[in-house]
């Protein structure tokens, strides 16, 4: 279980495939506090820690979670966000983040607004996700609040401290990010179809 809210970057230093896995390599300024089976949230995916090598650490991908995030376009040198599990008893800062990634979306838009940033994103609707307005998204492991939303559409806006340390400051049109919808809304939306 995760907040949304982003420790670190972490730099990625190896893919290694392996059959149908792929083992990502990073380094990080957390990686001394890591813990081998310790979980972490990567650009919002939730991967477990299988190696740790001085400053690096390993984590392996598996096919249902390449095909479901944008696992498979991560690059070596790319920053990715990171984030550690939540504590049991801390302020939960963000939102109910479980690090399971829903679809994949697109950026159709980066505005600057006189010191703040508006990102626009679609998504594919054939898999019944749903936003609201006001209502929780989490953009590559980001827990954001939605500004406008549209069918299969929103926007979030994003502050200066998140711009810097995060990696929207990245992302340009046609970015594909992870997105993880709002569990609550999740099951709402389950409950309607089961009527």
């Amino acid at each position: 279980m995760f907040t949304g809210i982003i420790e670190d970057f972490g730099t990625i230093t190896k893919l290694e495939k392996e059959n149908e896995n792929l083992h990502l390599s990073l380094e990080s300024s957390i990686t001394a506090e890591l813990k081998i089976d310790q979980s972490v949230a990567h650009n919002g995916v939730c991967l477990t820690v299988v190696k740790i090598d001085r400053n690096q650490y390993t984590v392996t991908a598996i096919k249902e979670t390449l095909e479901k995030t944008n696992l498979s376009t991560w690059k070596v040198g790319a920053k990715i966000n990171l984030e550690r599990a939540m504590k049991l008893g801390a302020r939960l800062d963000g939102h109910i983040v479980q690090g399971h990634v829903d679809q994949v979306g697109s950026c159709t838009e980066v505005k600057e607004e006189g010191g703040s940033w508006v990102f626009s994103f679609e998504y594919d609707l054939s898999q019944k996700n749903i936003t609201i307005e006001k209502g929780s998204i989490t953009v590559n492991g980001t827990s954001l609040t939605v500004v406008n939303s549209g069918i299969s559409t929103f926007s979030v806006a994003i502050i200066p401290y998140t711009y810097e340390h995060t990696n929207f400051h990245t992302f340009e049109k046609g970015t594909l990010v992870n997105l993880e919808f709002d569990v609550v809304g999740k099951y709402i939306t389950k409950m309607q179809q089961l009527r």
